[in-house]
């Protein structure tokens, strides 16, 4: 996960208004400097990494509400929509990385023995990206599926590739549309100084 630009140069005897301008432009910014990767569908730690940036600006324009103007809130409805659109991203993402270790390691398990090692070698601050524990219950050689088992899987892990890919384009043409109104334009204009 990328990690949040410091905001530096507050003055603490400023209004609150000229400071959550400040860290509301940053925000933006953070939010927008992930747009190259919103036409690839595959990165998905970059896509995550857009989902961060728009909840940090979500909760900026929230936790400031007061300092903002008042039709400020169809800018917060549409961040986070953006957020929540990435959301559901990642979270079939997660789904499916599961789903393909999980059939995956029925088959042979070497692979993702592999895979389990280097995610217990890139631990993030003490967060491991997947519990080893989850893992080791998906590749234990005891729980094989059977047939009809996997069956189950297999079309779950189909249904959620559709799902993810339908999200996908519905997040994508949102990101469009709001390029289209000049969406960033918008909530620059909106933290101008008063």
């Amino acid at each position: 996960m990328a990690k949040a630009k410091t905001v530096t140069g507050l003055d603490m005897q400023s209004p609150v208004g000229v400071s959550a301008r400040k860290i509301a432009r940053i925000r933006l910014e953070e939010m927008y400097s992930w747009d190259s990767y919103v036409d690839n569908p595959y990165e998905v730690l970059n896509l995550h990494n857009l989902r961060i940036a728009s909840k940090r600006l979500r909760y900026t324009l929230e936790i400031f509400s007061e300092a903002f103007p008042a039709d400020s809130g169809k800018i917060l409805k549409e961040v986070e929509q953006i957020q929540e659109e990435l959301g559901s991203l990642h979270d079939d993402d997660v789904m499916i990385a599961l789903l393909r270790l999980c059939l995956g390691g029925q088959d042979s398990g070497s692979g993702y023995e592999h895979a389990l090692t280097t995610v217990a070698q890139h631990a993030d601050k003490g967060h491991l990206m997947v519990n080893p524990a989850l893992v080791e219950h998906l590749l234990q050689p005891s729980s094989t599926l059977n047939a009809e088992q996997r069956e189950g899987l297999e079309l779950l892990l189909s249904q959620l590739q559709q799902q993810r890919e339908s999200q996908y384009e519905t997040f994508r043409d949102h990101w469009y549309r709001l390029k289209t109104q000049n969406f960033k334009r918008q909530v620059l204009d909106m933290l101008k100084d008063a």
